[in-house]
C-alpha cells in the first residue's frame, strides 16, 4: 500500500515546528539551513556527523573572523 503524498501545508507546519525546536535549543540555524539539514538526514546522512561538521565549520569561521580582526 503506497503512502499518501505529504501536503505542502503539512510540510510547512513540520518545518515550522522544527524551527521552533531549533530556536528553543539555541542552535542558531535559520529556516534555510535547517531545511538543508533535514533534507540531508532524509537522504541518509548521519545526524551526529552532520552536527559535528556544522560545529567545526562554525569554529573555523570564528577563527577566521578573529584572525581577520587581529590583522586589521
Amino acid at each position: 500500500m503506497a503512502s499518501a503524498p505529504v501536503s505542502v501545508s503539512a510540510m510547512r507546519e513540520t518545518m515550522d515546528v522544527l524551527l521552533e525546536i531549533s530556536r528553543l535549543l539555541n542552535t542558531g540555524l535559520d529556516m534555510e539551513t535547517l531545511s538543508i539539514c533535514v533534507r540531508l538526514c532524509e537522504q541518509g546522512i548521519n545526524p551526529e556527523a552532520l552536527s559535528s561538521v556544522i560545529k567545526e565549520l562554525r569554529r573555523a569561521t570564528e577563527a577566521m573572523k578573529a584572525s581577520e580582526n587581529m590583522t586589521n
